[in-house]
């Protein structure tokens, strides 16, 4: 519970102290300071045998609460597990220059959303190319926006299978390593993306803080422009799974993750926070960092979605609207399919049960029987 208390020592503070905070960011802050405080409700439950009692917080279900994930990851990984193909996949990952920063926080709807399907486009175009795979794989795309010093740092997580369905409803696998060349992939997407910022900004669909207020000036932007066809573009391929589950496995890690758990705080007093990060380059030992808890709140705050957003996205033979069709020609073609959800319709008490073998409804005095609950209490509605 190290975040809450960061936000119970110094939220106050940051407040205070005239930060621009969204709705949503305001939102997301009462959610953390209240989640399993008893403040949101609390659940009562007796063994009707031994008479003990059990007295349990309501936990807030915010997206951006780091003690409310564990249990959304593990549902989403099961239902995900029973979509996986008998087809080897990659995990590629497409990161933003840093210059765009601003722009992006300035308009976080419109260019996250846009993020996503340039990177979606790319990686479908370039498939249905029979030079590569000539296939419609399945992407399943999550939009990450920090580093490890929690710094605003877009980028965009993206599994997709080396095998998919052709025009003709047939399967197609790739045979030998990633079927996409990281220079075609990387040229694809910063024309693309470049294009459609060029048009938002001649459409006026750009907003902009002090921070890039010149770029409304015609000639600063055709600068900025030419500056950011003349960076290197960094996407790259991270992992190749064939072990078909695998993958979704993996990608687990990241699709509710937040900026930062509370495994990786060390140490919280009433001014600072310290934390561990990863080394800057592989093999480098893990690093150190301590901020003012207001610094730690500001830059944690930043990583707050806006209200709505959906930071997992499906395409592909996964677009929502075609995959229940989809994989059931898949599975057909295959003649088997390989993984079954196994958690689905389970309540959060079996589901405690069976992942993390913690039975709540045992009673943990007497051991033999079931507790019932009791009652409850509200939080505001």
């Amino acid at each position: 519970m190290y975040i809450q208390q960061i936000w119970k020592h110094s939220y106050e503070a940051y407040t205070s102290s005239g930060c621009f905070q969204s709705e949503v960011q305001r939102k997301a802050s009462q959610a953390i300071l209240n989640c399993k405080s008893g403040k949101l409700g609390i659940n009562i439950s007796q063994c009707p045998d031994c008479g003990h009692t059990e007295f349990h917080n309501n936990s807030c279900r915010n997206r951006s609460c780091p003690n409310c994930q564990a249990v959304n990851k593990e549902i989403w990984v099961d239902k995900r597990r029973a979509e996986v193909i008998d087809a080897p996949y990659f995990h590629v990952v497409f990161t933003l220059p840093h210059e765009l920063n601003p722009l992006f926080l300035c308009s976080q709807q419109l260019l996250y959303g846009f993020f996503h399907r340039c990177c979606a486009e790319t990686l479908l175009e370039l498939s249905a190319d029979k030079k590569h795979l000539g296939a419609t794989p399945g992407i399943i795309q999550v939009l990450h926006t920090w580093d490890q010093e929690i710094n605003y740092h877009v980028h965009m997580h993206c599994i997709v299978s080396g095998g998919g369905l052709t025009a003709d409803h047939k399967i197609r696998k790739v045979k030998n390593s990633f079927f996409l060349p990281v220079k075609v992939l990387r040229d694809k997407f910063k024309g693309k993306f470049l294009a459609g910022l060029d048009s938002f900004y001649k459409n006026g669909s750009l907003a902009f803080s002090a921070s890039c207020d010149k770029l409304r000036n015609s000639y600063e932007w055709s600068e900025f422009r030419n500056l950011l066809y003349g960076k290197e573009w960094c996407p790259y391929i991270k992992e190749t799974f064939h072990g078909f589950g695998n993958a979704i496995e993996y990608l687990g890690r990241y699709t509710h993750k937040i900026a930062i758990s509370n495994s990786r705080i060390l140490s919280v007093d009433e001014q600072q926070v310290t934390f561990s990060a990863r080394g800057k380059k592989s093999g480098e030992p893990r690093r150190i960092i301590t901020l003012k808890n207001i610094e730690f709140i500001r830059r944690y705050l930043m990583h707050v979605l806006p209200p709505g957003f959906q930071k997992i996205r499906y395409y592909g033979f996964l677009n929502n609207r075609g995959k229940s069709r989809n994989l059931k020609l898949i599975f057909t073609l295959q003649g088997h399919q390989r993984f079954r959800a196994k958690y689905t319709n389970l309540s959060i008490a079996e589901l405690l049960k069976a992942v993390w073998k913690i039975d709540i409804r045992i009673c943990p005095e007497c051991g033999c029987c079931r507790m019932q609950r009791i009652g409850r209490t509200y939080g505001p509605s």
